[in-house]
């Protein structure tokens, strides 16, 4: 740009002399949005009503690993039925029974519900993963009230985490050959 093509120095655009001023810009800034803030905040405030089907089933996907649950939830006696088995036939290590039987506990609905699920794909560690998942969902589409104690503890939140694929050269995802200095 030549001298003469640029604008004179106080023209440049809004410069801030210390943080006072830039704090009030930032303040006049704001204040349109403060302003809409509480008619977004009122509609939000609707009463969420529960998703069931027509036999008073909840229904959620869960999924973790290579792992999908398909999950279906309606009160009962604490019935788990896994791809037509029972849960402690399907899952036989008790880790996974508990880490399945985790929102129930959290939410203190243990025994209350029946769910009858159809898992595939990754292993049991995966697939019991997966059942939590789709079990929390079902269950915060059954009872909308129990969102946030699921929320906090994480039982909503789909963990992304999933193998890393092979590359070229390596023996596995990271694993390199042997060095060898001679």
């Amino acid at each position: 740009m030549a001298e003469s093509e640029r604008p004179p120095s106080g023209q440049r655009g809004q410069t801030f002399q210390g943080l006072g001023s830039l704090r009030q810009a930032m303040q006049a800034a704001q204040r349109p949005t403060q302003q809409a803030t509480p008619t977004a905040i009122s509609t939000a405030a609707v009463e969420v009503q529960p998703r069931l089907d027509e036999f008073g089933r909840a229904y959620a996907t869960g999924k973790r690993k290579n792992a999908v649950a398909r999950v279906w939830i309606k009160p009962g006696t604490g019935a788990i039925k896994v791809n037509g088995r029972d849960s402690p036939v399907y899952f036989a290590r008790p880790v996974l029974r508990m880490i399945i039987n985790q929102p129930f506990v959290t939410t203190n609905r243990l025994g209350q519900f029946d769910v009858m699920c159809s898992v595939t794909g990754g292993g049991l560690s995966g697939q019991a993963g997966a059942l939590r998942h789709g079990i929390s969902r079902a269950l915060t589409f059954y009872e909308p009230g129990l969102r946030p104690v699921l929320k906090g503890q994480g039982f909503l939140t789909r963990d992304s985490r999933v193998v890393e694929r092979k590359k070229y050269g390596r023996h596995k995802a990271r694993r390199r050959p042997q060095y060898s200095k001679r």
